[in-house]
């Protein structure tokens, strides 16, 4: 294998790292905005509750940049479709997470009832849907997505984006990516809150867990059940062109051919579920620091999961399959990937280390009397 599929394949690991890392850190942010009028039921503990996650949530969506940014810079191809075709959708994503910033810094500015419940419902929604959405897409992706391209390279979209919000598997994922924010949501507020916010926030974590593996088994069986696709003819070194003669075959249940070649990697979805389950279980057990990293070993299973299945798919092409994208044809140049990895390899590490050292700093518990009489809290 030469150099440059090395580095295709490098690339597609460091995407599927910072999927796991958006889903881990910025779920859970967007878990405590959906369950913020649930665990606090006055002023006092649901402004507790945004200062657990107030100096860490604008840090967390340097996951949710660097997720968008490695799709620019090493898949362009993927990155113009997936944007165009998915284009409504970005826009309700960027929507509601553009409401986000303005409601943290809004919501108390008023010393008004209705005003700060009017806010609390945009923390809801700027929660909950992009979570949704999250997990959505890769429903949608799995499914296939209508669109193919034409002789001048011209892309052409196939499908209207109402069959990619409406259509059963894709709400099936997008409530799992919620229920899993809600469990690490909670499970972070269960670490740094009292009683009652603690309490309500556990058992907000343990329904939470459980519907994730309950959807997340579901999801296995309509997979079993969806048409997967197979590249008869794929060269790790092809160029990055998707016409560029490549063939693709689709069968029912073809996304699980890669589990049947390659047995081990039935402990991937293994270890999703039980994570699920487990972490319910160090929940229950009021032990919310396992509970947290059991969390990161769900998200870990579920996105490793769906890219051992897609492998090497990165977005199949529902219409024209032989012009699926996938980690072979649609990535940058050998020169582009090996200066970013470069980069990568610089502050991927600075931006663990920052967060780390931001997350010890500001550890212990959030404590409602103190941020009633802090005029400085959210």
């Amino acid at each position: 294998m030469d150099t440059y599929a090395i580095l295709k394949l490098v690339w597609a690991g460091i995407l599927g790292v910072l999927f796991i890392g958006l889903g881990v850190m910025v779920g859970m942010d967007m878990g405590v905005g959906t369950l913020l009028r649930f665990v606090g039921r006055n002023d006092g503990e649901r402004r507790t509750a945004l200062n657990i996650i107030g100096p860490h949530w604008d840090g967390n969506q340097v996951w949710f940049i660097l997720g968008g940014g490695a799709i620019f810079a090493a898949f362009p191809t993927l990155y113009a479709t997936s944007f165009s075709v998915f284009y409504v959708v970005m826009i309700l994503l960027l929507f509601s997470m553009i409401l986000r910033p303005v409601a943290f810094e809004y919501r108390s500015k008023a010393d008004s009832k209705h005003w700060r419940a009017s806010w609390d419902g945009v923390f809801l929604i700027s929660g909950a849907l992009p979570m949704f959405i999250y997990g959505a897409a890769f429903g949608n992706v799995l499914e296939g997505v209508g669109y193919h391209f034409g002789w001048t390279g011209q892309y052409y979209q196939d499908e209207s984006f109402f069959s990619y919000l409406i259509n059963p598997f894709a709400i099936l994922c997008g409530l799992m990516s919620v229920a899993l924010s809600v469990y690490q949501g909670g499970v972070m507020l269960m670490l740094r809150s009292e009683d009652p916010i603690h309490g309500r926030a556990r058992r907000y974590a343990m329904r939470g867990g459980v519907t994730a593996a309950v959807l997340f088994v579901i999801g296995g069986v309509f997979i079993s059940r969806l048409n997967g696709f197979h590249l008869d003819n794929g060269n790790p070194g092809m160029p990055a062109n998707p016409m560029q003669g490549q063939h693709v075959t689709v069968s029912i249940g073809g996304w699980l051919e890669n589990f049947h070649l390659h047995p081990a990697l039935w402990l991937l979805p293994l270890l999703g579920v039980s994570c699920m389950l487990l972490g319910t279980m160090m929940v229950k057990t009021n032990r919310p620091v396992l509970a947290w990293w059991i969390g990161v070993g769900s998200w870990i299973g579920t996105i490793c999961t769906v890219g051992s299945a897609m492998f090497p798919f990165l977005m199949p092409s529902s219409t024209t399959p032989d012009q699926s994208l996938t980690i072979w044809n649609s990535t940058a140049s050998a020169y582009g990937l090996t200066c970013m990895l470069v980069v990568a390899s610089i502050f991927v590490p600075i931006i663990l280390s920052y967060t780390s050292w931001c997350y010890y700093v500001m550890r212990g518990k959030v404590r409602t009397a103190d941020v009633i009489h802090d005029n400085h809290s959210y």
